[in-house]
């Protein structure tokens, strides 16, 4: 669930994103048939990946669980369970009903997963990509040294650039 979580995020960034696309990732991530997004629905959904996007720019767990705790607070109901009438296993909600709008439902589900990540492991559930320009969010795994990027692509180019700048720094200035 919270690798849908920065998948969402990450496709409904664009200004306008694409309903198919959008239907594209739920399906990836194992949303059952049919999905029907309008762009209404699509528009609520990039503002809860908005407020989501705040759980992934804190600076750390304490910043991380107070982005949660007021997203709870703030655009949540009461914990319950479901099973969708018997369709699925018994699993929790945090949304009024199982048939809740597509923001509800993202901003809900997504709030249980980020929690659960931080209860887990006592820290952020993810970050934005530290390279400039990039605002991928992407979900920490494991232990292990923390990442600062969200793929190789981006951690090597910042490397390079680093490196080239490194090396005009240190050369002297060509006399004309």
């Amino acid at each position: 669930m919270a690798r849908r979580t920065a998948a969402l995020i990450n496709v409904l960034d664009d200004y306008r994103p694409d309903p198919a696309g959008v239907a594209d990732v739920l399906r990836a991530y194992g949303e059952p048939e049919p999905i029907a997004l309008t762009t209404h629905d699509v528009a609520g959904m990039r503002a809860a990946a908005t407020l989501l996007r705040e759980v992934f720019a804190a600076g750390d767990t304490d910043g991380a669980a107070a982005v949660l705790n007021r997203l709870l607070r703030e655009h949540t109901g009461p914990l319950r369970l479901t099973s969708h009438a018997g369709s699925a296993p018994w699993h929790p909600h945090l949304d009024d009903d199982d048939n809740a709008p597509w923001d509800e439902w993202l901003l809900a589900s997504s709030c249980i997963a980020l929690t659960v990540l931080i209860w887990d492991h006592q820290r952020p559930p993810g970050r934005i990509c530290s390279s400039p320009g990039c605002r991928i969010v992407f979900i920490t795994r494991g232990s292990g040294p923390e990442r600062r990027y969200c793929s190789r692509r981006c951690a090597t180019r910042e490397r390079v650039a680093a490196h080239r700048r490194s090396r005009s720094a240190a050369q002297p200035p060509r006399s004309e």
